[in-house]
């Protein structure tokens, strides 16, 4: 391998593709490229005990916490001072195969490139794949790195059940995965996580790579109508109490609340639920999901307060019962200064084209930003499709972004947060490349 020039060793892209390629055939949906590895299933067991393998492949120290989050360090005892990578290796249910496992097995790919150059740097290098990320599953999403930073008991957590009734808890154990490291977790030095966007913003413009400055808001809502259950044929349109209409009327106004509060509002009801669900029946009740995003605080504020008004103004003009419950609320995050300034740099000197812009999905990388010095690097997604089979990024997309993560996290890894392009880390990275 040859040294890059900011001096961190040059990524091998046939074994990054590889290991994409050998984690993917877990738990692969039949007759196209996609996955489904739901947290805490076999499958999800399947895949921890590949990478896992890799890990100890490569002589790391693993530990595994309660909460069955892992992260594996190049020094026993190291990750206080680690820089650390990572993401998440779960999917959703007709995922694909680069969200999450890039990550990963790229923050894998970075560490075994190190150790084969023979020149480590100042600090230990880490890398983590956290429990239940994509929230399919157990709700709420980012569940096991929002445990690690200590935004939830490990207790309530583990009390946590899917839509049949079964743990979180029962589930660790079934699958051999519930270990005996300390939640919360050993915080880094610095965290760093490469993602595809999952979204057309890079592709459309011709961009390389995405830097990520911060990650949307974001506020998930259940809300449930309780109307009348009546025959579809006998019950005159005035008389009637149809959940099902209110319902349609909320997710119509949902979207021109989007709109209409514009910038980076979005919203998005995924989910409707009709009972009796019957083609000649009235729906007696309804049960829907609203996602509602914001990179601003006090704009998304907003955005919930007008949906309440909504729900409300809807149920009482149909003769309905309301109630609405918060299923998840994560604040924007902004990611530290100096590594979006780093990414940024280390782009330009590697003649990438870059741009920055924020995620409008969720990561670790916004919990792991509560605690330590955090940045995020994007590339692209063709068409900005995800959480589908298609979900695809070029090969050599891939190893673009995996050459810069590992520029970024070695000149981390010999600076300091303030001064990561200071002389004495420059120098490091001289001495590296020779």
């Amino acid at each position: 391998m040859s040294g890059s020039s900011g001096g961190a060793t040059r990524i091998d892209g046939e074994r990054l593709m590889g290991r994409l390629d050998e984690l993917a055939q877990i738990g692969a949906i039949a007759g196209t490229h996609g996955n489904c590895r739901l947290a805490l299933t076999d499958e999800d067991r399947a895949g921890r005990d590949l990478v896992c393998t890799w890990m100890a492949d490569l002589g790391l120290e693993i530990t595994i916490d309660g909460l069955g989050n892992v992260v594996a360090c190049t020094e026993p005892g190291g990750v206080a001072d680690s820089v650390m990578m990572g993401s998440h290796i779960d999917t959703v249910a007709t995922g694909g195969r680069y969200d999450g496992n890039l990550g990963v097995l790229a923050g894998l790919e970075v560490i075994e490139s190190v150790l084969a150059s023979g020149h480590m740097p100042s600090r230990p290098l880490s890398v983590a794949y956290f429990t239940d990320e994509e929230g399919s599953r157990f709700a709420p999403d980012m569940l096991g790195s929002l445990a690690y930073v200590g935004g939830m008991a490990l207790e309530e957590a583990l009390k946590i059940t899917d839509r049949e009734g079964v743990s979180v808890g029962g589930e660790l154990d079934r699958i051999g995965y519930r270990g005996s490291a300390p939640v919360p977790g050993t915080v880094p030095y610095a965290y760093m996580e490469l993602h595809i966007e999952q979204g057309p913003v890079l592709e459309f413009h011709g961009i390389q790579i995405g830097v990520v400055e911060g990650v949307q808001g974001i506020s998930w809502t259940e809300v449930t109508l309780r109307g009348q259950s009546n025959h579809a044929g006998t019950t005159p349109m005035p008389l009637r109490r149809d959940a099902g209409l209110a319902a349609c009327r909320i997710a119509g106004e949902v979207r021109e609340m989007a709109h209409n509060i514009g910038d980076s509002q979005v919203g998005t009801v995924g989910s409707i639920s009709l009972v009796p669900n019957l083609v000649n029946v009235i729906a007696g009740s309804a049960t829907m999901t609203v996602d509602l995003r914001n990179t601003s605080e006090g704009m998304l504020q907003h955005a919930e307060a007008r949906l309440d008004e909504i729900v409300a103004r809807i149920a009482e003009g149909e003769h309905l019962a309301a109630a609405m419950r918060r299923t998840a609320r994560f604040e924007p995050i902004d990611f530290h200064p100096s590594v979006i300034d780093l990414v940024e740099r280390c782009a330009a000197e590697a003649s990438l084209t870059h741009r920055r812009l924020p995620s409008g999905a969720g990561h670790d990388a916004q919990m792991l930003a509560r605690v330590c010095p955090t940045g995020m690097i994007f590339v692209p997604s063709f068409d900005g499709v995800s959480h589908n089979p298609a979900e695809y990024t070029a090969p050599e997309d891939i190893e673009a972004g995996a050459n810069l993560l590992a520029d970024v996290v070695w000149r981390l890894a010999n600076g300091d947060i303030d001064g990561v392009l200071s002389s004495g880390a420059d120098a490091a990275s001289d001495e590296m490349a020779r």
